[in-house]
């Protein structure tokens, strides 16, 4: 079973505030589910996003 993060968790992991990950979900830039009114991220699902964004980065000139 994957390791589910809560909000806290997830800015830690990312060393981001936790705004920034409100931001986010709320652009639709990153995936959440609501459980009981509190935000849960799987780790999976993270570290799958964090991938995919590289590759686009990858191919920008910066």
């Amino acid at each position: 079973m994957s390791r589910l993060m809560n909000i806290d968790e997830l800015a830690d992991y990312l060393r981001l505030q936790k705004q920034t990950i409100y931001n986010w979900l709320n652009q639709g830039k990153i995936a959440g589910i609501k459980v009981g009114g509190v935000w849960r991220f799987d780790r999976k699902d993270v570290d799958a996003w964090l991938k995919s964004r590289r590759r686009v980065l990858r191919g920008e000139k910066q």
